[in-house]
């Protein structure tokens, strides 16, 4: 199949118009009419990752993650983005990414953590102005309350965080929950109005914490960890698309931080 086809499996439902400013997402390396017939699926491009692809013999590496945020000035080995790019073309290996696009659609990255903690009445938190069915964030309700030492313990379970930083617990229970896969303390004051409960997210800085001031209890999952079911979706919405096109998810686990505990 041609990637353009390939891709649109995911573009129909997140378009590419729906990336923020910042970003590079769609296709980074190769041809859209060039035809592939095995890809990989992945947070981030990795070495392993793009040696797990060389060596299972995958066309394209789709990661939910750009592989080039920036302009190149020179391909070579001289970091770790230059080296990589080398080799995907060096192999043959077509790279695209559906990022912030996935991020902002409601069925993506935050809609997929949301069902995994089994959400209910989800809406978008943060509409885009040009399209208010999409946006940043999601917003629902739990099954039923939780205490909020329960609803820790349901985010480590469910996101297999090894530590989960968070802000002063407030003493109540926790029914509305706004998330944000990745990156989200810019919507803290988004979940504060909502009213949510607690909210769910990545990279908050020390400061953002006092934001919490006693009405929200303020949650770091981890990057990684709020996005990695990204993956399992990619790879669905391609299959119930192209039955018989051979689509695989990375066993390479790619979270650049680690934990010393």
């Amino acid at each position: 199949m041609k990637i353009l086809d390939i891709l649109s499996c995911i573009t129909e439902i997140a378009p590419l118009e729906w990336q923020e400013s910042y970003d590079n997402a769609g296709l980074i390396i190769g041809n859209p009419d060039d035809e592939v017939e095995k890809a990989l699926v992945t947070i981030d491009v990795t070495d392993e990752v793009l040696e797990e692809a060389v060596s299972g013999g995958f066309d394209i590496i789709i990661a939910h993650h750009p592989l080039i945020f920036k302009g190149l000035k020179k391909i070579n080995d001289e970091n770790p983005v230059s080296r990589l790019v080398r080799k995907a073309v060096m192999n043959n290996i077509a790279i695209a990414a559906m990022h912030t696009n996935l991020d902002n659609s409601p069925v993506g990255v935050s809609a997929c953590l949301g069902a995994r903690l089994g959400l209910s009445e989800v809406k978008i938190l943060r509409p885009l102005d040009n399209c208010p069915e999409a946006g940043a964030g999601v917003i629902g309700i739990l099954p039923s309350p939780l205490t909020e030492n329960e609803f820790l313990s349901l985010i480590r379970n469910t996101l297999g965080t090894v530590a989960i930083r968070h802000s002063a617990l407030t003493g109540k229970k926790i029914t509305k929950v706004a998330l944000c896969g990745g990156s989200g303390s810019f919507l803290i004051d988004d979940a504060k109005a909502a009213k949510a409960d607690a909210f769910v997210t990545a990279d908050i800085k020390y400061h953002d914490y006092a934001d919490a001031d006693g009405k929200i209890l303020l949650i770091d999952a981890g990057h990684f960890e709020t996005e990695q079911f990204i993956k399992d979706f990619i790879a669905v919405k391609i299959s119930e698309k192209n039955r018989n096109f051979a689509v695989s998810i990375s066993s390479v686990k790619t979270n650049y931080i680690h934990y010393f505990v």
